[in-house]
């Protein structure tokens, strides 16, 4: 009798707990809300996809509703962030999305939309309050880390109203610390695990202040080797939509953090770092390694940044680019000039200074050394690809090889269209490849046989200088038209001239665009920036120059610039100072100069909310 006593009661409790739960989620009662909402519709959701942490839904509380638009309302003296949302982002996100909060504030957020209820349209207007957390990232422990993403930042020169709602989308890292080290490729040695540093990314308007970031814990991992690398190759598609990669994997998110694929590279290929291109076909062009290459000499390698692999919209390869079978992996010129503190992200201020000699390369050339060191031949870091391009108009691809120390085009067939880059070193097949420089009239300008003496550019007079070990070489292709084009870069400026200069402050880099006429096979430089400025505008490495349609404007990231050692010991004494110029077309000087102090910079550009939010 009490055993079935028991049971009814045990039965009962949990027939109770069911209704109870069942009520509290709907049932009976249908779709219940029981927590607090702030206006007409349904509740707030702050970082709503668990990795973008100052965006927010307000879920439209079973309404239909359309036309929406948002305001977040500026501090004191704050840029304002202003977009209308299309109607598709409303049923994606199941509400208003809100993009731009402040992080540690109470947000006033103003929005409108029109609300359909029962056959009825009504227009409403309403002020949220969203309080946002402060900024959050994962520490080095180094003191130099403060600030979280940058010690402080400095406008140094205030946008002009052409300028002033830019906002700028900042690829970051912190330095290496002891989570990252403990995960590393070690068959060979080398490839992007070496490169495990956590990412820093994140957007800030022209007053400096940070009105979004990535929180990247729920898909990075340091520990994980599938799951960890640099963040790289940040790109703002024309769907408005984001992607790039990470050591094995290539993703793509919206800006609210909404994945849209998240994927691990296809098994033959290796190591992403540094460029994924979108193509207007929707395929991607992605900057790999080779999985597994066996050499001429019958050793399997893994390659290093020497690979450009095409994926389409469902990650199904569809061609790649294998450049140590397009280009000459043996030609070993400019590794013997450059300075080995600072081989990319590979920085060393003790080597500072130091170059290679003939007898360090041929010493690689007899043992089994290979991964991310500099050395020639398939299975070292003889290439160094930074960006690639894809032109649709004639279905090839432009290439940046720092190591190299040249921008070079590159067909479907796989066939060199045109190098441009000094003329040392290079083997009879890719000498009428090679572009010759001219001046504006058409005139040939010589830079004597090693392409190490041009004329510094002078605009009035037709100066000319090659790239250095440049990064981000882009087609502007609205500047561009037929066999004409013109090409931006980042020339970093290490072993400008083939050589390195007798006291390192010598060294400048410069932003700069070159006219190509494609049939003739001439370079005409028509634009450069940087060179006035000298050393404290030195950026060693990463870095980036890009045109920008919506303003006919060059946007130019300097990314380690300032940075600074102890002599004696070799050290770095802080991070570097990135900083951000655009500029008008044309002009020599910028309209905006932003400046982060104890920052490790890769690239930045201009972010649009109204291409991700408003299409």
């Amino acid at each position: 009798m009490n055993k079935i006593l028991s049971s009814v009661l045990v039965a009962g409790m949990l027939l109770s707990v069911g209704v109870t739960s069942a009520m509290a989620i709907g049932g009976a009662s249908g779709a219940k809300i029981d927590y607090a909402v702030q206006g007409q519709l349904g509740e707030l959701v702050v970082n709503p996809y668990d990795i973008a942490p100052l965006t927010a839904v307000i879920k439209d509380g079973g309404y239909s509703i359309k036309n929406a638009s948002v305001r977040i309302v500026p501090k004191e003296n704050g840029q304002e962030i202003k977009y209308k949302v299309a109607n598709g982002e409303l049923k994606t996100h199941g509400g208003i999305p809100v993009f731009g909060l402040y992080p540690n504030y109470v947000n006033k957020v103003e929005v409108e939309y029109t609300k359909i209820y029962k056959g009825k349209e009504e227009k409403v207007k309403e002020v949220y309050e969203i309080y946002t957390a402060p900024v959050f990232a994962d520490v080095s422990g180094m003191k130099g880390q403060k600030g979280v993403f940058f010690d402080k930042i400095e406008v140094i020169k205030k946008p002009t109203d052409k300028f002033k709602d830019r906002l700028y989308f900042v690829n970051n890292f912190q330095p290496k610390t002891g989570k990252g080290t403990k995960v590393v490729w070690n068959n060979p040695t080398g490839g992007a695990l070496e490169w495990n540093y956590n990412p820093q990314i994140f957007i800030i308007d022209t007053t400096g202040e940070i009105r979004w970031y990535l929180e990247p814990s729920k898909i990075y991992n340091l520990k994980s080797a599938f799951n960890a690398g640099v963040m790289m190759g940040f790109k703002q598609n024309d769907d408005g939509d984001l992607t790039w990669g990470y050591g094995q994997r290539y993703v793509k998110y919206d800006i609210l953090g909404r994945e849209i694929f998240n994927r691990e590279l296809p098994a033959g290929y290796v190591d992403f770092s540094h460029s994924m291109d979108d193509s207007p076909n929707g395929n991607y062009f992605l900057r790999v390694a080779n999985a597994n290459l066996k050499r001429h000499d019958g050793k399997n390698v893994r390659t290093v940044r020497d690979v450009i692999v095409e994926v389409d919209k469902n990650g199904q390869v569809v061609d790649d680019w294998r450049l140590y079978e397009i280009l000459d992996p043996y030609r070993d010129n400019v590794l013997k000039v450059l300075d080995q503190g600072a081989v990319c992200l590979n920085i060393d201020a003790k080597a500072g200074g130091h170059t290679l000699s003939e007898d360090d390369l041929a010493a690689m050339d007899t043992n089994d050394k290979f991964g991310d060191i500099v050395g020639s031949g398939p299975g070292r870091n003889w290439a160094h690809v930074n960006s690639v391009d894809h032109d649709a108009e004639d279905d090839s691809i432009i290439i940046s090889s720092r190591h190299q120390n040249a921008i070079i085009k590159i067909g479907r067939d796989k066939k060199i269209k045109w190098i441009l880059g000094n003329p040392v070193g290079w083997g009879d097949k890719f000498k009428d490849k090679l572009l010759t420089p001219v001046d504006s009239k058409g005139k040939k300008i010589s830079c004597g046989e090693n392409g190490a003496i041009c004329p510094g550019f002078e605009s009035d007079k037709g100066g000319f200088d090659f790239t250095w070990t440049q990064h981000t070489a882009f087609k502007i292709d609205e500047k561009s038209k037929g066999d004409i084009i013109y090409v931006s870069a980042f020339d970093n400026g290490d072993s400008r001239g083939m050589d390195q200069p007798a006291i390192s402050t010598m060294k400048y880099s410069r932003a700069v665009i070159y006219k190509i006429d494609q049939k003739k096979k001439t370079v005409e430089q028509v634009w450069e920036y940087g060179k006035d400025r000298g050393f404290d505008w030195y950026s060693s490495v990463t870095s980036l120059t890009e045109y920008q349609a919506d303003k006919n404007s060059v946007m130019v990231y300097s990314a380690v610039a300032g940075m600074q050692f102890d002599i004696a010991t070799g050290n770095p004494t802080g991070l570097p100072s990135p900083h951000i110029n655009e500029f008008e077309w044309g002009a020599k000087e910028p309209s905006i100069e932003i400046k982060m102090t104890n920052a490790m910079g890769y690239q930045a550009w201009p972010f649009s909310i109204e291409k991700a939010l408003s299409k």
